[in-house]
């Protein structure tokens, strides 16, 4: 008698525990075939405020941690996806819309753009930070902060490695995100966190959920406690956040979904890092 397979049960990925959607609603994911996978939570409005709130509260002891040990933190990341880096191309070609060799190399320029920003934890102050000249007895200097929590709206072309191009940056400095995972494949990302689960990011400095961008959309731009949103969206939905951002004046950051220009080293910078930092200017005076 053939032995028939155990069909993988996903889940939500939010302050380090695993959840189903508080609606108890999915969504099916299926390959090129139209062949059943598994069923997705369909997160909605309520996962989302419960995310931000514990966004909100483990951020504090993420960006209190050293720049170094930050650096620690992700590098070890970096380790844990290359390790497991075949089960992760498995999941990016699961729906057949990618083919199994492009997916390797997804996984590989992920797995080394983890690394890139880990090596940025403690270099950015140096950089983005400054001693300011000024004409006058004072001593002017800038120091950078994170802003908090941001929202992220994964990429649909490139589902691995646009999760990471978004979110790596901006918990590089100390900010915590709230992510939406790719609604045309949420599973590697489902499988990153299963892996973030057992590594040594705190438990809600990084939170993934599943569902739709239109749907949940309006919570991540209107909502207060977020301060800023990275968005991989079309033209639509980019107007709709713009205006509903503005009434909180969240730091809102736009990106076409193309998935190409994921790959490119363009695609990895020190400015992406600087996109959710707050500058703090000190003047002293002198001989006071």
């Amino acid at each position: 008698m053939s032995r028939i397979s155990i069909t993988k049960t996903p889940k939500a990925y939010v302050g380090g525990k695993f959840i189903r959607s508080e609606s108890g609603r999915v969504f099916p994911l299926e390959n090129k075939a139209g062949q059943f996978i598994c069923n997705i939570p369909q997160c909605t409005r309520k996962d989302t405020r419960n995310a931000v709130e514990v966004a909100g509260k483990a951020g504090s002891s993420w960006a209190a941690r050293t720049a170094y040990n930050r650096g620690q933190v992700l590098y070890r990341l970096g380790e844990m996806i290359e390790a497991r880096s075949e089960e992760l191309a498995q999941a990016i070609a699961v729906t057949r819309t990618i083919d199994l060799r492009k997916a390797r190399a997804e996984v590989a320029v992920a797995v080394d753009r983890v690394i890139y920003y880990s090596g940025w934890t403690d270099k950015y102050e140096q950089v983005l930070g400054n001693t300011n000249p000024v004409a006058g007895s004072f001593f002017n200097f800038s120091v950078t902060e994170p802003i908090g929590v941001v929202g992220v709206f994964c990429s649909d072309k490139a589902p691995l490695l646009g999760l990471v191009s978004q979110v790596l940056p901006i918990i590089t400095s100390g900010n915590s995100v709230v992510a939406l995972a790719s609604t045309s494949n949420p599973y590697p990302a489902i499988l990153l966190g299963e892996m973030l689960a057992t590594s040594d990011l705190p438990g809600g400095a990084l939170n993934i959920l599943t569902g739709y961008k239109d749907e949940l959309l309006e919570t991540f731009s209107s909502h207060e406690q977020i301060r800023g949103l990275d968005l991989a969206v079309d033209q639509k939905l980019r107007k709709q956040a713009e205006i509903l951002a503005a009434e909180s004046v969240k730091r809102v950051k736009v990106r076409p979904d193309s998935g190409k220009d994921l790959f490119d080293e363009s695609a990895q910078s020190l400015y992406a890092v600087r996109n959710f930092l707050e500058f703090k200017t000190t003047w002293h005076p002198i001989g006071v």
